[in-house]
């Protein structure tokens, strides 16, 4: 048996998180919104240089907690946008933000993240038969959907190739290749 290729060699984060986190069901608020953030914040970056900083974006962004996130002040947020120890890019920052606030109002409209994304498959993961990593799209027809119906709401900086990633993280898609080790646990 063997693992995905982009995580084999890298970093022992990167080791731990293909085999403990990406392609695993996740169904909890929270990660769902933190797994958005992380992946919007990943764009023109390497995955590595995103899951170093994690903890530091936990840190910053009220442990993802949507409510809290859309209660910054500007002070606050200004403290983030100066941090070292994260991506200072203020329209990610502020992507952050703006999506925490609506998910904070979908959350008070009964409505959830977790509901909303799995309702696209049925709430079944779509499990991919790859044999090379090469063969793993950017983006499917389902992340360019998703993508739309998401910048309608006012959603941002969820293009379909991060909206693909996104479901790749959060076990939507499992796009482990078949040899993975990983595959199906």
């Amino acid at each position: 048996m063997t693992v995905c290729s982009w995580a084999f060699g890298e970093k022992e984060n990167m080791q731990v998180y293909h085999a403990k986190e990406w392609g695993k069901e996740t169904h909890d608020e929270r990660l769902l919104f933190e797994m958005l953030s992380l992946e919007l914040m990943q764009a023109g970056l390497s995955w590595q240089t995103v899951l170093d900083k994690r903890q530091a974006f936990k840190d910053d962004f009220c442990d993802f907690d949507t409510e809290k996130i859309g209660q910054l002040t500007s002070d606050e947020i200004n403290q983030i946008i100066q941090d070292p120890r994260i991506i200072r890019n203020k329209r990610k920052i502020d992507a952050i933000i703006n999506n925490a606030k609506i998910v904070e109002q979908w959350h008070k409209q009964g409505n959830s993240l977790d509901d909303f994304f799995w309702s696209y498959v049925g709430h079944h993961p779509l499990v991919s038969h790859w044999h090379h990593a090469e063969e793993v799209p950017a983006s499917s027809f389902l992340s360019q959907q998703i993508s739309r119906d998401l910048k309608k709401m006012s959603f941002q900086f969820v293009g379909p190739t991060i909206i693909y990633s996104f479901l790749q993280a959060i076990g939507v898609v499992n796009d482990h290749i078949e040899t993975c080790e990983n595959k199906y646990l």
